[in-house]
């Protein structure tokens, strides 16, 4: 029997994709085999066929929907006017929405080597959406003469590098509060573009 007893697609296929972010947070994809996927689960491995055709594309799903709803969210933020608002909004929606989702951040990053051509493309535009979004504040900052960066585009790679080093030392509970983390962010990114 492939299917555990009383599971369901709507059940059993997103437990398959928590079980891969969890374990490809923890090992590393190259070192998760579907066989621990399935055991994490509590199915026989054939059973996981039914949610996903391959580990590649169980990668794949996993970093785009990450990626779509960084995206949409970011999208749903308040549209601010001046860069500096503008900039300073990006800076602590980055942290908070990054902070919420350590392992699908940790993927998104460290296991873009492991996509398969075609897929780390279709990553790669999206993540180019992203930083596309912080650089036009970038730009738009440079040209009213608010910002003072000497490359725009290395300011944005800059940046969300910062940014999304949070994740690998905050832990909820720890000495600073989210609201501090974002405000200590926030004056860092505003010395770096002298704002």
């Amino acid at each position: 029997m492939a299917r555990k007893t009383g599971s369901h697609s709507q059940i059993t296929g997103p437990l398959v994709r928590q079980a891969a972010q969890k374990l490809f947070a923890q090992h590393g994809y190259a070192a998760v085999s579907m066989r621990q996927i399935a055991t994490e689960v509590g199915v026989q491995a054939g059973a996981l066929y039914l949610y996903t055709p391959d580990k590649q594309t169980l990668l794949f799903d996993l970093m785009k929907s990450h990626l779509v709803e960084l995206l949409d969210a970011l999208d749903g933020e308040p549209v601010l006017r001046s860069p500096q608002e503008r900039l300073e909004a990006f800076t602590k929606f980055h942290i908070r929405f990054h902070l919420d989702r350590p392992d699908a951040v940790f993927i998104a990053y460290m296991e873009l080597r492991n996509l398969e051509p075609a897929n780390f493309a279709e990553i790669e535009k999206l993540r180019q959406t992203y930083e596309d979004a912080l650089q036009s504040v970038l730009g738009a900052g440079q040209d009213s003469g608010d910002f003072r960066i000497p490359d725009v585009k290395l300011a944005t790679m800059a940046i969300i590098a910062m940014l999304t080093g949070v994740n690998t030392w905050y832990r909820e509970g720890g000495r600073l509060s989210r609201e501090r983390v974002e405000r200590i962010y926030w004056n860092m990114v505003r010395r770096a573009v002298r704002a």
